[in-house]
């Protein structure tokens, strides 16, 4: 109010709106941004990669094809034909011949094959567990010792325990009887420190104490928790097994003389033999019958992979 009595009345600053920022521009990236700093990818280096991989491929799938394509042909094919292309196709007429040569004794080599590595493969996967649960829960003198013998046992070459064993054998009268094969693939020392491994991450020690606070049997705890939480590596462990007593041959070599005992490939190595021995030629029906012998194991891969996508048990726990 001035002297006069009049109010003065004053006008109102007006308020000025803030500018919204712009976002700083992003430029597109560049090849090679994401490497880290003071390296640059060349094209060499690029080429170079790809055909390193592209030779790694040839090198596995070269000798599968070459399989395929050998299986197809007859006796005469094999000889005077490409041996990475195709022939007369001959692959039904091989199966058959594989099937009914010498009164079908292929067909019981296969069954023996299955036999084996199947038997092996679970007691051998139950053994490995059950020590690898007792090296990583079970508390007792020469604990350490125990699993350094477990894992120095890699260095040794399976090859150069079958001369004991055959000696062992021999005095006991298990030579040439399918014990000489299954008992020795009951034993996997690689099993059972992989059984350890998993048990480490896989069974956590609250509940097997939870376990037995409730009464719970160490062989109840074992079978009704362990191996169930153990799912995912006890089918690690048995594929493993299965796969190495399938592909076994020195072994059976050693142990076994009945050709009603052979397992697949030593009956196979028998007929491809044959040939320096009786003057008969089976490589078609050997290589028919090495290509029948992976299916298998394909199928057994097959079925197995759900258990390897499950990994459920592996941190699962809240």
């Amino acid at each position: 109010m001035t002297a006069t009595g009049q109010t003065q009345l004053t006008a109102p600053t007006p308020t000025r709106t803030p500018r919204p920022r712009r976002a700083p521009s992003r430029r597109a990236p560049e090849p090679g941004d994401e490497l880290p700093v003071g390296t640059q990818q060349s094209r060499l280096s690029r080429i170079l990669v790809l055909v390193g991989l592209g030779a790694l491929v040839l090198y596995s799938v070269a000798p599968v094809w070459w399989l395929v394509v050998s299986a197809t042909k007859d006796q005469r094919d094999l000889l005077y034909t490409n041996g990475l292309w195709f022939g007369d196709f001959n692959l039904f007429r091989n199966i058959e011949q594989v099937f009914t040569y010498n009164d079908g004794i292929y067909l019981r080599w296969l069954l023996n094959s299955l036999m084996y590595a199947s038997v092996g493969g679970l007691v051998s996967t139950l053994i490995a567990l059950a020590a690898g649960y007792s090296l990583s829960r079970f508390q007792f003198p020469g604990r350490g010792m125990l699993l350094g013998a477990v894992i120095g046992s890699f260095l040794i070459p399976y090859a150069m325990l079958t001369m004991p064993l055959y000696l062992l054998f021999s005095r006991i009268g298990l030579v040439d009887t399918v014990w000489a094969v299954l008992i020795p693939s009951f034993i996997s020392p690689f099993a059972v420190y992989l059984a350890k491994v998993y048990t480490d991450g896989a069974v956590p020690e609250e509940i097997i104490e939870a376990a037995r606070i409730d009464g719970a049997g160490e062989l109840r705890i074992f079978f009704q928790i362990v191996v169930r939480l153990m799912s995912t590596g006890g089918a690690t462990i048995f594929l493993l097994s299965f796969v190495q007593v399938w592909n076994q041959f020195f072994l059976p070599l050693t142990m076994l003389r009945g050709e009603d005992k052979w397992s697949l490939n030593l009956g196979l190595y028998f007929w491809n033999s044959k040939r320096d021995e009786a003057g008969v030629d089976l490589t078609a029906l050997v290589l028919t019958g090495a290509l029948l012998s992976v299916i298998p194991l394909v199928v057994f891969m097959v079925s197995m992979q759900r258990y390897w996508r499950t990994g459920v048990t592996l941190g699962a726990l809240k």
